[in-house]
């Protein structure tokens, strides 16, 4: 049963209590370093950086609705050729952290010496759109409208339609849903290192499960409502990208720039096949194709990438939305890969980052499965 934990917070301010926190984390040595989203100095963004310092977790803020990067990309950085030796917590939204698990899986990030801190998400805005919500809005005043259930249409396409905002894998949940987020939080410790932040923390623990089990309780009925969001949502994009010409027409503006793919957490090969000797190609080759053809698209094999991109990572697709993100021609691709991956999960009864336990479908074989193909 897993053990949870009232977080008071003091005078109504949500972000101030969880940086207290924090900075107990660090100040009492239950960690050594803590990866967090800090408040730029300019106040129009926040930068994920690995604290050492208590004092720094006062800039901290891990509810401020941006997310500049997929967090399970620096993870990957970090922990690719060597574990961390050093205890440290990473506080991380829900996609994050299942990026991270899908990661892991691919031997692309190591868990050792983490401590992962999730966080209920109410979503976020485009970077572009997030100085204006700072200039005007607190973190904790955006919380408390979208937990109190205020829908914003502002939101970026993949949090609108979010089907897991909260954490699926982690050691630490800050429970915001079915909370009075005017006076306490919920902390749910999921496994032994969750345990033990609590227990290095010094809260008193709920030991029967009453919080978790209430907090559960709230938990489903969000879920159940962004179900029935995404349901709709995928109908409607069928329509909208069905068949060969609409996914030409809608990737026509690709310009071959790799934002997306660079953005991707779980687009992990060192080198892309797309940047391998294979499209370097004499101009003889292109001038012989538009001899043919009577003329041919510049840059070629967009259409190509993106196919190549959708079989590549569908099976691990978060759906955090960073690929729409990236791209510098608003190109919908959020509704595109979202469709495409929840197709193939359904399809392996896989639902990515929900747990390291769980198989990747490309790596395991069972004799059960595509039973409904039949042979031929």
């Amino acid at each position: 049963m897993a053990k949870s934990a009232t977080l008071t917070i003091t005078d109504g301010q949500i972000r101030t209590s969880i940086n207290a926190l924090l900075k107990d984390l660090l100040s009492k040595d239950v960690v050594e370093a803590i990866l967090v989203p800090v408040a730029h100095p300019s106040g129009n963004n926040v930068v994920q950086s690995l604290v050492t310092n208590p004092d720094y977790l006062d800039n901290a803020d891990v509810l401020a609705p941006v997310m500049p990067v997929n967090s399970g990309i620096i993870l990957q950085a970090m922990t690719r050729l060597t574990p961390a030796n050093k205890k440290t917590a990473v506080v991380m939204r829900p996609c994050e952290l299942r990026a991270l698990v899908e990661l892991v899986k691919l031997r692309q990030a190591q868990l050792d010496n983490l401590y992962l801190i999730g966080i209920d998400c109410p979503g976020a805005y485009s970077v572009s759109d997030y100085p204006k919500f700072s200039a005007e809005k607190t973190s904790d005043d955006f919380a408390k409208a979208a937990w109190n259930g205020r829908d914003d249409p502002m939101l970026r396409a993949g949090c609108q339609v979010c089907e897991y905002p909260v954490p699926l894998t982690t050691d630490l949940t800050i429970g915001l849903v079915g909370q009075d987020l005017g006076k306490e939080l919920v902390l749910v410790a999921s496994t032994a290192k969750g345990e033990e932040l609590l227990e290095g923390l010094g809260v008193a623990t709920d030991e029967d499960g009453a919080l978790a089990a209430k907090r559960q309780a709230a938990v489903d009925q969000r879920l159940k409502k962004m179900k029935e969001i995404r349901e709709k949502f995928f109908e409607q994009t069928k329509e909208e990208v069905g068949g060969t010409d609409k996914l030409a027409e809608i990737f026509g503006p690709c310009i071959l720039c790799h934002n997306c793919r660079t953005a991707c957490p779980v687009c992990y090969c060192r080198e892309c096949f797309f940047d391998s000797p294979t499209f370097e190609l004499e101009a003889d080759k292109y001038l012989g194709v538009a001899g043919k053809k009577g003329a041919m698209r510049m840059p070629a094999d967009t259409l190509l990438f993106h196919l190549t991109r959708m079989t590549h990572m569908a099976a691990s697709c978060v759906g955090c939305g960073a690929c729409e993100e990236a791209c510098p021609n608003d190109i919908p691709l959020l509704k595109i890969f979202q469709l495409t991956g929840s197709n193939v999960q359904k399809l392996f009864d896989y639902i990515p980052g929900r747990s390291l336990d769980d198989e990747l479908p490309p790596t395991a074989f069972k004799e059960e499965e595509l039973e409904w193909i039949g042979e031929k």
